[in-house]
């Protein structure tokens, strides 16, 4: 029985070498996940102050305007009233309807023109054109001025007869000249071909992200198989861009619905209020009328037509991304 004894002790000695191992990497785990656990407390720190900020630049003066779009708060009213939705309805008995309607209209009308120009300039240079990086740069700098100086160079462009641009062209050929600005047809063509001219180049770099993400040879097999420009465009381009498509009609519908400095530059909502815009008669009626609770509610309409819009357009461009 004695020599068994060494054998017994020999043969325990690995069993207790693995469970004294299995304790370490049991404790060693433990050790790890106290030590990230403290390590993700610690993170939501950073947020905090950047947090607060926005609380009190933000939502702080956010909250205010909706209350104050309940009261009767005015230039000539030192302690504002609790007035429930009457400046809704002031503002909907007035023109804000048709206003509403001519926003919808130029935001529209800016969101195709700039889509289809954008998309037409990015096809053009994203193949091997000669200098096509310096043609990207020319078409995507008007997109880093100031809306407000884009906006009085066009208003010089298509100034009254002998003093714009055009109209000393006109004359210069001896053709009638035209008063563009003081035409309301003219004047809001010409507000949308301001805007469509500075931010063309955005919806041209998004399109040209997207045809860059395009494997080339999902083309090539589609035109080994007869496939024709177009129809490469259609069936394997097209599909692919779909992302590429939601951002700039998401960032094009949004723009064109807060449109303020292009019109408030070249016709100041004129001639008699006909190019006015959401924008810009909540300005109206807040610096010239002094009638801020008007203003907040006219902005609290704003806020809530974009969401809505933004909205919709998001979710039908998502769901047709899927089924693409």
């Amino acid at each position: 029985m004695m020599p068994t004894e060494p054998t017994s002790t020999a043969a325990s000695a690995p069993g207790l070498g693995a469970a004294f191992a299995q304790g370490e990497l049991t404790a060693a785990n433990g050790r790890r996940r106290r030590g990230m656990g403290s390590v993700g407390r610690s993170l939501w720190w950073f947020p905090i102050p950047a947090a607060l900020i926005y609380i009190y630049v933000v939502l702080v003066p956010s909250a205010r305007g909706v209350y104050y779009s309940f009261t009767n708060w005015a230039f000539l009213v030192k302690d504002p009233k609790w007035i429930g939705v009457q400046n809704y309805v002031d503002n909907f008995r007035g023109d804000a309807g048709p206003v509403a309607l001519r926003t919808l209209g130029i935001a529209i009308a800016v969101v195709v023109l700039e889509n289809v120009l954008g998309l037409g300039l990015a096809l053009l240079l994203n193949g091997k054109v000669k200098g096509r990086n310096v043609l990207r740069t020319i078409i995507f700098a008007p997109m880093v001025v100031s809306a407000l100086v884009v906006g009085y160079l066009f208003k010089y462009i298509f100034g009254p007869p002998d003093i714009g641009g055009v109209n000393t062209l006109l004359k210069a050929f001896g053709r009638q000249q035209v008063d563009f600005l003081g035409n309301p047809t003219w004047a809001i063509w010409i507000i949308i071909l301001t805007v469509v001219w500075q931010f063309t180049g955005s919806s041209m770099v998004i399109f040209l992200a997207g045809l860059q993400g395009v494997p080339a040879e999902l083309e090539e097999a589609a035109a080994l198989d007869g496939a024709g420009y177009w129809k490469r465009f259609w069936y394997v381009v097209r599909p692919l861009l779909a992302p590429a498509v939601t951002i700039n009609l998401m960032i094009g519908l949004i723009g064109g619905l807060k449109l303020f400095d292009q019109i408030f530059s070249i016709t100041g909502g004129g001639p008699g209020g006909q190019t006015q815009t959401i924008s810009t008669q909540l300005y109206f009626l807040f610096s010239n009328f002094g009638y801020y609770g008007r203003a907040a509610a006219l902005a609290v309409v704003l806020t809530i037509g974009v969401g809505i819009l933004a909205s919709i357009q998001f979710s039908v461009l998502r769901r047709q991304e899927r089924n693409t």
